[in-house]
């Protein structure tokens, strides 16, 4: 018998596992699909404090976001860095006080500053004003974080995996019942059905946290997810330069144009109803035309549908506080508890972000101690995920491509910065490029293709190609055809 069981491996169910699984409770997690199959690695990529929630007057979630950018960015160097955004101004929209006055106090909210304070820049003639418009002659900047928002949450399961969990991808939890002080759950993978129990249930399932509660629990309780679609497209890089640009739209949205894997841009995000319920979703022909329209107000080169070479989209499970407005629903996570007296707990998350993943995690845990747990204390605060055990991430790459130096300095960084000091081990032995086995293009060798398989749960070539590495972006049709056929052929021997 299991402590908790819990159903979701996105970025909350993965991060309750983990802070659960480090406090000595017995924990197993079960996820239908892959470990951030869903929206999980649908984000716009960052860890913020979200400066745009100012408007809406979420002072305590921006305040903990920015507390948490720090902590996050101290325990995982590698899959996270500091990153500057460029906000051109456009007095037509938020006058420039406005805008002054939202960063003075995001700067504050953010207490220490590792990353640099805001402030305002002249656009024209300056490196800030690469890519833009030559009308767009001021603007501010400020600083967040960048985030590879599928490896955090594999990253999160492997250090629960290490110490105890059972994490288990793939795996469909068909229905739980409460008996005996305990949750009965029946879960079914390709290799057949079983039976667990538990003492609780954690219903961590993102957009099916409702049919989780209704038709896996059999409980009854009131509808409180809001499903909004967001969608994201990747376009060749549109600017010069490492900083990333905020660019207000006409219909008071902002949207993000990120430097993505080095020759793209990475153009986000659309807040879209989702009325029929949770499942696979795709984006519109509309939605396109939206982030090419709203990125044209500003760039200087105009984007268009032909120039797309990828596209992702998400549904996310907001707390519905009755906004109207999808955009204006909050971001802020609520958790609700099912403890009836006797009766095994039943605890759901509604809402939440990655930035906030691993506070959720330590507040569902105070939450199951209203239910009678004995959790012991936080800790997640200063451990680092695997692979950030380093004192900086650029010290450590140096020694790496030192010790390797038959191997492709460029290659080496896109490696540690999957895995961080893991890359060590993955490495162990490796001289030349010979040594990493066959090479599918775009970087990606059998060597980490088996690593991948062995111990990141990744089953599927889509679990590599655009999960656990980016490398499906940079390799044409034919070279990611040979990576299915040679995860058939390692599946069949």
């Amino acid at each position: 018998m299991y402590d908790l069981l819990v159903v979701g491996g996105g970025i909350n169910g993965a991060s309750i596992a983990r802070d659960a699984a480090g406090r000595g409770l017995s924990v197993l997690l079960c996820e239908m699909g892959d470990l951030a199959g869903a929206t999980s690695s649908a984000s716009s990529k960052l860890i913020h404090g979200g400066l745009r929630y100012l408007e809406q007057y979420a002072f305590r979630l921006v305040a903990e976001s920015l507390r948490e950018r720090r902590v996050l960015l101290q325990n995982a160097p590698h899959i996270i860095r500091p990153m500057e955004f460029v906000l051109p101004h456009v007095p037509a929209l938020r006058p420039a006080w406005m805008i002054r006055t939202g960063l003075w106090l995001y700067d504050r909210l953010g207490g220490r500053h590792e990353l640099t304070r805001s402030r305002g820049v002249t656009l024209a003639g300056s490196g800030y004003g690469a890519g833009l418009k030559p009308e767009l002659i001021k603007g501010f900047v400020y600083a967040d974080c960048w985030v590879d928002d599928a490896r955090f949450v594999v990253l999160t399961a492997i250090d629960a995996a290490g110490r105890g969990a059972a994490i288990l991808p793939r795996t469909r939890c068909l229905s739980a019942r409460r008996a005996g002080g305990r949750w009965h759950a029946v879960l079914e993978s390709a290799s057949g059905r079983r039976e667990v129990a538990a003492r609780a249930l954690v219903n961590a399932a993102g957009p099916w946290v409702e049919q989780v509660i209704r038709d896996v629990a059999g409980a009854n309780a009131p509808a409180h997810a809001r499903l909004v679609k967001g969608s994201h497209i990747v376009v060749p890089r549109v600017h010069d330069g490492a900083h990333a640009m905020i660019l207000q739209n006409d219909d008071g949205r902002i949207i993000f144009v990120i430097p993505y894997e080095g020759a793209f841009s990475l153009i986000g995000t659309t807040d879209v109803p989702c009325n029929r319920g949770p499942g696979p979703v795709a984006i519109s022909e509309a939605e396109i035309a939206y982030l090419c329209a709203a990125a044209n107000r500003y760039v200087a080169r105009p984007i268009g549908p032909g120039d797309v070479v990828w596209h992702y989209a998400g549904v996310r499970p907001l707390y519905d506080d009755g906004e109207t407005d999808p955009s204006e629903v909050t971001r802020d996570y609520v958790l609700t508890l099912d403890a009836p007296a006797g009766a095994a707990p039943l605890l759901s998350v509604f809402g939440g972000k990655i930035t906030t993943a691993r506070k959720l995690a330590e507040h569902a845990l105070e939450k199951l101690e209203e239910a009678g747990f004995r959790t012991g204390p936080a800790w997640t605060g200063t451990a680092p995920l695997p692979g950030g055990e380093m004192v900086s991430f650029p010290d450590f790459l140096a020694a790496l491509q030192r010790d390797f130096a038959g191997l492709d300095a460029g290659w080496l960084e896109g490696l540690a910065r999957r895995h961080g000091t893991r890359a060590r081990a993955l490495l162990d032995g490796a001289r030349t490029a010979a040594d990493l086995g066959l090479s599918f293009g775009g970087g990606l060798f059998g060597r980490e293709v088996d690593w991948l398989q062995r111990e990141e749960w990744a089953a599927e070539p889509e679990d590599i190609l655009w999960r656990r590495t980016k490398c499906g972006l940079h390799m044409t049709a034919a070279e990611r055809d040979a990576l299915v056929g040679y995860m058939a052929s390692s599946r069949s021997g």
